[in-house]
C-alpha cells in the first residue's frame, strides 16, 4: 500500500459506501422478492455480498487494502501493517462512506433515507455469533495475507459467505456496517439498543483473532 493516505481514505470511503449499498440494498430486494420466504431472501443477501466483496477487494485493495472495516483497521495496526496515527481517519472514512452507501440503498428503492432499524437481534447466542464471524474474518486475513496473498478477495468472501449461514447473528463482522444497518429499517438492519453489544463482540473478536493467529503465523526472522 503505497499511496498516500488521501487517496487510501478514498478508497476506504468508497468501498465501504459500494459495499453497505450491497448490503442493505440486496437485503430490501430479497426482501421483496421472496414472498415472505426468509432463507430465500438471506441466501440472495449472502450471493450479493460475497460478489461485491470479491468485485470491491480487487478493485480497490492495490489501494488501499480494501479493509472497509475498523476491526480489519485495527488488525492491521496491530500487526504493523498500518500506522497508528492512520487508524482514525481510516476509521472515519469507512463509518462515513458506509453511512452514505445506506442512504444510496434506501434512495434507490425509494426508502427514507435513515431511519432507525426495529430488527430486534439481542441475546448472548448473538454476541457469541459476532464474536466468531470476526475471529474467522481476522483469522483468515492474517493467515491468507502471509500464504496466498492473492487469494485473499476469495478467502473473505468466502469466509463471510459461510458465516451468513453458520452463526446465529448472520455475520455483520464489522463495527461500521452495524452503525449504519442501525439506520435501516430494512431486511439487514439492526435495532440501535442492540448495536452497542455486536460492536463490543467484535472489537473482542478481532482481539482473540490478532493473539491467536499472531502465534500461528508469527513474523519472519529478519
Amino acid at each position: 500500500m503505497n499511496a498516500t493516505l488521501p487517496r487510501r481514505l478514498a478508497a476506504e470511503a468508497l468501498g465501504s459506501l459500494l459495499l453497505f449499498a450491497a448490503v442493505i440494498g440486496s437485503g430490501v430486494m430479497a426482501e421483496r422478492l421472496a414472498g415472505g420466504n426468509v432463507a430465500v431472501a438471506l441466501l440472495a443477501n449472502t450471493f450479493a455480498t460475497v460478489a461485491a466483496l470479491i468485485a470491491l477487494i480487487l478493485m480497490l485493495g492495490p489501494v488501499s487494502g480494501a479493509q472497509f472495516n475498523p476491526a480489519v483497521t485495527l488488525m492491521l495496526a496491530w500487526r504493523g501493517d498500518v500506522r497508528w496515527r492512520d487508524v482514525a481517519p481510516l476509521v472515519a472514512a469507512q463509518i462515513l462512506g458506509g453511512l452514505a452507501g445506506a442512504m444510496m440503498a434506501h434512495a434507490m428503492f425509494d426508502l427514507p433515507l435513515l431511519s432507525l432499524s426495529t430488527h430486534a437481534r439481542s441475546g448472548w447466542a448473538q454476541g457469541l455469533g459476532e464474536f466468531v464471524a470476526t475471529f474467522g474474518l481476522i483469522g483468515t486475513i492474517w493467515a491468507v495475507s502471509r500464504t496466498r496473498a492473492e487469494a485473499i478477495p476469495y478467502a473473505v468472501a468466502a469466509w463471510i459467505g459461510a458465516a451468513y449461514w453458520f452463526t446465529s447473528s448472520t455475520s455483520f463482522a464489522n463495527p461500521a456496517i452495524t452503525l449504519a444497518r442501525a439506520l435501516s429499517d430494512t431486511f439487514a438492519g439492526i435495532a440501535p439498543a442492540d448495536a452497542p453489544a455486536f460492536i463490543a463482540a467484535q472489537l473482542a473478536g478481532t482481539a482473540a483473532g490478532a493473539i491467536v493467529f499472531g502465534w500461528l503465523y508469527p513474523p519472519a526472522r529478519r
